[in-house]
């Protein structure tokens, strides 16, 4: 049915994990799509809702609480804000943006449980399940890690594995071990309440089958599920922390956080609309459509739907779901455990004012087909090359132009020529192609036409040189014809306002104020008179600044660093060496000393020449420590030596014992030195 068929339109952004902040796979992955095709909706004057809020259940959520040393509830609670005000800040337009932890949330939640339980939709089934003997309780998916039997991940997650995007049972998972306590659990039986996706599949197949025009990679996953049949899924589990199972014999059991996240969506429009929330969910002239990760296509695609048939009030699955692949950073899997991700709340403090140069190039490099990769070189580039160099360079030269010779006001138009009927007709096709690309979710060509009217705009000034015509108007006393080529250019910079309203709404609302124009209706783009002679405009400055190498090296360096500081929490400790007895150790002359004096040693990068008070002497030590302390910073310090060593030449010089040094967590090394007032000499025993 075509999007013009539908009364209103209700689009969801996948609920995340109120467990950390959001990075710009989560934005370039889901948000930011959704957000560019609502805002095209508005601009059509299309009825739509859009929904969204934080998933505050699940074991993620306690997970984080326990390596914060809090509650789950403390947890959600600073989540919610730092990522509501992060989506807010960023101009992610959210009709409404809330939580599944509100008690309203709790209560449709177990309504629709117990609506599909009364209607005999459960099988109640006990199994042996997976249990911490030391911790005392059964393990949730998540609270079991072990090896992906598809990519062999060693840290992959009893529902799922985020290297390889496997959705996966706990049972699959090779020598499997509690997260909780990092035992390896047990089967110990347990009763839950199943779904019978197996009883569904016709139904569901049914669905998907009337949905041929739904991305190819959501499809496909779809139909490798249905082909391999479906199974059971328990919509209970064994946790203290979520919705409580509303039935008698349920004492420590909850709600299947994957059965109650995706209800957040209808209880979140309820808390919008209020009274009339249900002709958004149960109208059958209401378009539902779920922007979406590959990780979460069989829920929404499979299992949300089935949920919905069994219960039978509402609309039964979406009307697309255009689930976009992942974005990977500086070649490496984003991953929020290593801290490799650039976080939207620190982006929004560092880049003050760039919300749209981010959204344009997650949007430019949007993994709509498949994975894409974020560079900040690339970010660099798309910004100063494409937003400064084409979409800034030709809104500049249009205002500037006219406002140096005609004033604060658009110029009388004259006669049209052929060049002037030509690129009216170009920007006149524009809006629906750029609208054809929106409709159907490729929102990285419809990006790409955006920029291609710029490029009509430029190309225009550059064919027409109102600069030349105005010498020689001024020669002939008439300035008809750069006032008319400035005329139109500004009548392309208001379409320009409008049709970048979904990809930049900062930018167009900062070009609008420089054209004192209001309008973001999608049909009235391309027309040729949208702004009249004589309407005032604005010169603002520019609409995009340029990003200098220093500002992205620093980015770049941030990321280096925290590649180093991963290496070393994951570097394995040098094996222990041979078992030696105390006599041998006895052997060992350790004792305090002082550097009293310190200098390089010619044509060598590492080592130093140290002389060393030891209370017994004063000696000289060789130490290849050059590339980790300057000789002016050692002098007067403690340290440890071995004073037994045998003297060694080294560089024409004799090195007399060895300073004991040990790595800190940043590779460098340092002095192992006493506490206060060991005395020279003093030994280490």
């Amino acid at each position: 049915m075509s999007e013009t068929n539908f009364a209103r339109t209700t689009v969801t952004a996948a609920l995340i994990y109120a467990n950390g902040p959001i990075h710009i796979g989560h934005l370039a992955g889901c948000y930011i799509p959704a957000d560019i095709y609502v805002r095209y909706l508005r601009a059509k004057g299309h009825d739509v809702a859009f929904i969204s809020g934080t998933d505050e259940h699940g074991v993620p959520i306690t997970i984080r609480a326990q390596k914060e040393g809090t509650t789950p509830q403390e947890v959600v609670d600073k989540y919610y804000v730092q990522i509501r005000d992060s989506f807010r800040d960023f101009g992610i337009s959210f009709d409404i943006y809330s939580r599944t932890s509100k008690p309203e949330h709790h209560e449709m939640s177990q309504d629709i449980f117990r609506q599909i339980y009364d209607k005999g939709g459960f099988v109640e089934e006990v199994t042996e399940q997976y249990f911490d003997e030391k911790a005392g309780q059964f393990l949730a998916d998540r609270y079991i890690i072990g090896t992906c039997p598809i990519c062999g991940n060693e840290n992959a997650y009893g529902d799922q594995c985020e290297r390889c995007g496997s959705t996966l049972s706990p049972t699959e998972l090779i020598h499997p071990r509690s997260a909780l306590s990092g035992e390896k659990p047990v089967m110990k039986p347990t009763k839950n309440w199943y779904l019978p996706l197996d009883q569904l599949q016709p139904q569901l197949q049914a669905y998907v089958d009337t949905h041929p025009e739904w991305k190819t990679n959501v499809a496909g996953q779809v139909r490798s599920w249905l082909t391999e049949g479906l199974k059971p899924r328990a919509m209970t589990r064994d946790l203290d922390w979520g919705i409580k199972v509303p039935l008698p014999d349920a004492e420590g059991k909850v709600l299947y956080v994957w059965f109650d996240a995706p209800i957040g969506y209808i209880t979140f429009t309820k808390e919008l609309k209020g009274d009339g929330w249900e002709g958004w969910w149960k109208a059958k002239d209401t378009r539902l459509v779920h922007f979406i990760g590959k990780d979460n296509i069989v829920f929404h695609c499979l299992i949300f739907p089935a949920m919905l048939m069994a219960d039978g009030r509402f609309i039964p699955g979406a009307d697309n779901v255009p689930a976009n692949e992942f974005m990977n950073l500086e070649g490496d899997k984003i991953s929020t455990s290593r801290n490799w991700a650039v976080w939207l709340h620190e982006y929004l403090e560092q880049f003050p004012g760039k919300q749209d140069v981010l959204r344009y190039a997650l949007t430019a490099n949007g993994p709509e087909t498949k994975d894409s990769e974020f560079t900040w070189k690339d970010f660099q580039t798309r910004n100063n090359s494409e937003l400064v160099g084409i979409l800034g360079n030709f809104i500049n030269r249009a205002i500037v132009l006219t406002e140096k010779n005609f004033g604060t006001a658009v110029p009388k138009r004259g006669i049209l020529t052929e060049i002037d009927q030509s690129f009216l007709t170009d920007l006149a096709a524009f809006p629906a192609k750029l609208g054809e690309s929106l409709d159907n979710f490729r929102f990285r060509e419809g990006l790409a036409l955006l920029m291609d009217v710029a490029r009509l705009g430029n190309k225009y000034l550059a064919e027409t040189e109102p600069w030349k015509a105005l010498k020689t108007d001024r020669a002939a006393n008439r300035p008809e014809r750069a006032a008319t080529v400035l005329n139109l250019a500004l009548q392309l910079s208001a379409t320009l306002s409008i049709l970048a309203e979904p990809f930049l709404p900062f930018s167009a609302e900062k070009l609008r104020g420089m054209l004192n124009f209001n309008e973001k209706n999608w049909a009235k783009a391309g027309h040729p008179d949208l702004l009249p002679e004589g309407h005032p405009i604005e010169n603002q400055g520019l609409l995009f600044q340029k990003l200098e190498d220093d500002v992205i090296d620093a980015q770049v360096q941030k990321l280096l660093d925290t590649k180093k500081m991963n290496e070393l929490a994951t570097k394995a400790p040098a094996p222990q060496k041979e078992i030696i007895g105390y006599d041998d150790f006895a052997k060992l002359d350790l004792r305090i000393a002082t550097i009293v004096a310190a200098e390089v040693v010619p044509k060598s990068k590492k080592l130093l020449k140290l002389t060393l008070d030891t209370g017994l002497d004063t000696r000289t030590v060789l130490s290849g420590i050059a590339e980790h302390v300057s000789p002016e910073t050692v002098i007067g310090k403690q340290v440890t030596l071995l004073a037994n060593l045998a003297p060694r030449p080294m560089m024409g010089l004799e090195s007399q014992g060895m300073i004991l040094m040990a790595e800190d967590r940043d590779g460098k090394l340092q002095f192992l030195q006493p506490g206060e007032g060991v005395w020279n000499g003093g030994t280490v025993s």
